[in-house]
């Protein structure tokens, strides 16, 4: 094509260069192109058909013209030449003919109709005017849909119960509709011209229906990054409210081309209150609705709100029934111990995480509340600065997420509920009415003795794995040696678990010393006094009861949960992490992957070759120079120059990379997450979509217009034609007032 523009130019002095030089170094001017050649998609742009060449061209303007003398000179054709070019164009049609001619016939001999075998054969016709002012129109309405998605503006605008009865007001798309119009689009004005003023240019269905295929179109973008990497893992946030409705955030890992593990967002789906409809629907829209091979997911993790986690690990169980390889873990963003108190199946447990959220939030929402906090802290712990000031530092973070944050709500439970009763008793003006109140609830919940005992019994179960979850979320050996020592954790649960009594006696005085302290009456819950009236056994006491309904079913259920959680499969694949330089330095080049490689065999490029190509992996870092510092991270090992070299090598860090319980290296690439979580920090519930969230989460991801429309024109063809509503009938009649 690069040629044809260079002939019809007649540019001698450009004949002798590439198409690649042509495309990078030289531009053509629009004004040589029939206007039919010219796709206008935007006012910014001017985007040429695939088949334009330019054909407009004055020869003869610069012979009149002085200041053309030291411009490049048109070639002069000769005769010869002219006919020479003629017959090349003559010959080249023919060809492209004779081409489409034999594709034709080749296409009718193998294409059968279904009715009766007869032969069709699709020609690309040419767009009408009517059809070519259409998708200019569906452009123009996408243009703003993504707009609204990225801006995170919500469709809706004015409440009607807001407007007094016959006042019309434009929702925001029909706003920014509208303002388009008066800023010069065409397209739009020709369609609306003749409209209403209080009429709806865009229906609620219509938007609802465009809003589907934005979405589809730009998740698309990020699925086919997947697929092209083959192996992913899929996690899930917490379970939040859109409009009214709990969705379930779901999010994909993968290695991308550049060898960087990325954590995307891409979608919401529905929640279900029964497990099974959920597992058979969240297994649905991965495979049908979003297209990707389950086949290839190597990991699932889950990290959910309190009462949610029997559920979803309902849907683990059926995902690894089906898939083994897609190993059930934890998730690298959840710390182990906030991780395994959620899932705790005990009422009380779920009160209490609330609570403690709650609390932590209402100090987050105003700074004048941690001062105060702080000059509460300073006043109790004036003997021990230094755990004062270390525990103030701790209050202006996202403390409720620590793997201590059981220990740390202990040591500030005094102080917050000074706090608390000192601001919800404050007669003057200081506070607002809602922080008064909130603060006069929250210091009644933390001063129930169940919270206490609760928080106590935690803080305590939970100190037998820390350590074992700081090192999960540490660097790779620190992974690599936590998943050696499960075993002693487990031991250590075990016999926590033979020696209840003795274990729940030292929790439960802590806990009533806690109490003593506050001021809190040690008794037995309200709720159970209530449900024994009439059989109240005397000798169930509030020791007994928190044994038997809390410390027993906690620890039990801990063990279990370590247990699920940390498969054979899991430790298989953590104990692969020797592969990473830096752990077999530390290992002595002492190793023995192969073994536990035997998971990934399957996924690996030459299987057969796995021992010796691990055997010059050791050796090429055993014997590396003195200046050459081992790779610490699957990250740094992945951007090794020769990697390529260790073809299998390479492989099994990648599928080891997406393991959910693998920490994203470089914080660029968990955006998806962040963005998550400031979409709906800063969007009203009412005002949520999910649609939207997409187009705003993923703001970054370019998006084919051409693309939507046609997909919306495949989908909804009734739709595309043109709606005669819009427009005063022929036998209308208009009167003068109109």
């Amino acid at each position: 094509r690069c040629q044809r523009w260079v002939e019809n130019c007649r540019r001698a002095d450009l004949e002798d260069k590439t198409p690649d030089q042509l495309n990078k170094h030289y531009r053509l001017c629009a004004k040589h192109f029939e206007t039919s050649m010219i796709c206008r998609s935007s006012p910014y742009r001017t985007v040429l058909r695939d088949n334009a060449v330019p054909t407009i061209f004055d020869l003869t303007s610069h012979l009149n013209n002085p200041h053309s003398r030291h411009r490049k000179r048109i070639k002069e054709l000769s005769e010869d030449e002219i006919r020479t070019l003629k017959q090349q164009k003559i010959d080249e049609a023919f060809e492209r003919e004779q081409a489409t001619q034999e594709l034709n016939e080749s296409n009718e001999q193998n294409t059968v109709s279904e009715e009766g075998g007869e032969e069709q054969e699709e020609e690309a016709v040419p767009l009408t005017l009517e059809e070519r002012e259409n998708k200019d129109y569906l452009k123009s309405l996408f243009e703003i849909l993504i707009l609204m998605g990225k801006q995170n503006i919500p469709l809706d605008g004015h409440n009607v119960d807001e407007l007094p009865e016959g006042i019309f007001t434009s929702d925001n798309f029909q706003a920014l509709l509208e303002y388009r119009i008066n800023a010069g689009d065409e397209v739009l004005r020709k369609r609306f011209e003749m409209t209403a003023v209080n009429l709806e240019y865009c229906s609620k269905t219509q938007q609802k229906q465009m809003l589907e295929i934005c979405e589809s179109c730009v998740r698309e973008e990020t699925l086919r990054e997947v697929r092209d990497s083959h192996f992913f893992s899929i996690v899930t946030d917490e379970v939040v409210d859109i409009a009214g409705e709990e969705h379930l955030p779901v999010l994909v890992r993968f290695v991308d081309d550049s060898h960087n593990l990325r954590e995307e967002f891409i979608g919401f789906l529905p929640y279900e209150a029964d497990p099974e409809i959920l597992a058979v629907k969240f297994h649905a829209t991965i495979t049908e609705k979003w297209g990707l091979n389950m086949e290839y997911c190597r990991g699932q993790a889950y990290i959910v709100s309190s009462g949610f986690a029997s559920k979803m690990k309902v849907v683990a169980t059926r995902l690894l029934e089906k898939y083994p390889q897609a190993v059930y873990t934890l998730c690298s963003s959840c710390a182990l111990n906030v991780w395994l108190a959620k899932s705790v199946p005990v009422v009380g447990v779920s009160i209490a995480l609330g609570t403690i959220e709650e609390v932590c939030c209402l100090f987050n929402q105003s700074p004048q509340l941690l001062v105060e906090l702080d000059n509460t802290i300073s006043v109790l712990f004036q003997n021990n600065k230094e755990k004062g000031n270390e525990l103030k530092e701790i209050c202006r973070s996202q403390w409720t997420g620590r793997h201590d944050a059981f220990e740390v709500l202990v040591d500030l439970m005094q102080a917050l509920v000074l706090c608390l009763d000192a601001v919800s008793s404050d007669s003057s003006v200081r506070w607002s009415n809602f922080i008064a109140g909130r603060a006069f609830v929250l210091s009644s919940a933390l001063t129930d003795f169940d919270f206490i005992v609760t928080i106590v019994i935690l803080k305590n179960v939970l100190s037998f794995t820390r350590a074992f979850g700081k090192n999960l979320q540490g660097q790779t050996s620190d992974v690599f040696f936590a998943a050696s020592s499960l075993t002693a954790v487990l031991h250590s649960l075990n016999e926590v678990m033979e020696n209840i009594e003795v274990y729940h006696e030292f929790w439960f005085e802590e806990a009533t010393n806690l109490a003593t302290k506050l001021d809190v009456q040690i008794k037995l819950p309200g709720k159970f006094r209530r449900a024994q009236q009439g059989s109240f056994d005397s000798e169930v006491t509030s020791e007994i009861y928190y044994k038997e309904i809390l410390s027993v079913p906690t620890v039990e259920h801990i063990i279990q949960e370590l247990k699920d959680i940390f498969s054979e499969q899991h430790l298989k694949a953590l104990k692969c992490l020797s592969l990473v330089p830096s752990v077999m330095g530390q290992l002595k080049f002492n190793t023995s992957e192969e073994h536990h490689a035997d998971m990934y065999k399957n996924d690996l490029p030459n299987p057969d070759t796995l021992s010796a190509e691990l055997h010059c992996w050791r050796i090429k870092w055993k014997h590396r120079g003195k200046d050459i510092e081992l790779p610490a991270t699957i990250y740094e090992a992945l951007h090794l120059p020769d990697i390529k070299f260790f073809p299998n090598v390479y492989a099994l860090l990648k599928v080891l990379c997406i393991l959910p319980v693998m920490k994203v290296e470089n914080e660029k690439y968990q955006i998806g997450r962040k963005r998550l979580k400031a979409y709906l920090k800063n969007t009203l519930t009412e005002q949520r979509s999910s649609n939207l969230a997409l187009l705003n989460i993923n703001f970054d991801i370019k998006h084919d217009l051409d693309l939507m429309v046609d997909t919306y024109i495949k989908l909804y063809p009734d739709k595309v034609e043109f709606q005669e509503d819009f427009l005063p009938s022929n036998n209308s009649e208009v009167t003068e007032d109109a």
